[in-house]
């Protein structure tokens, strides 16, 4: 097995284990809502420290419901993930053209060009 295979193998397992070990320790079972987002725990801890606070802005677009504010959540983390692995993807394919190319520059062997129209 290579050292990319284990080091892979382990971000794998350590993704897993974040993800798993919230649920498997019970962490939030004493809240109603264990596992709400990051602007509704802001939203209840601004109500306990000033119950008379009025937002001073409204957001420019209000889902109509929570599954569909989902779906544009997921949406959006589907759209990022694809940028990040069209990113990943081109570097990775510049990287190995700079490589092929000084291989051919240091052997001298030319290799016939296979994407030209016939």
């Amino acid at each position: 097995m290579s050292r990319n295979t284990k080091i892979n193998g382990l971000l794998l397992l350590l993704v897993a284990a974040l993800a798993v070990l919230p649920l498997a320790l019970g962490l939030g079972d004493h809240k109603e809502e264990p596992f709400t987002g990051a602007d509704a725990e802001a939203e209840t801890a601004i109500t306990e420290i000033e119950p008379d606070y009025e937002p001073w802005f409204s957001p420019l677009y209000e889902p109509p419901s929570g599954e569909i504010e989902s779906a544009l959540f997921a949406l959006q983390a589907a759209l990022g993930a694809g940028v990040l692995a069209y990113y990943f993807g081109l570097r990775r394919g510049r990287r190995q053209g700079e490589e092929r190319a000084a291989a051919r520059a240091e052997g001298g062997v030319t290799v016939p060009d296979t994407d030209k129209d016939a």
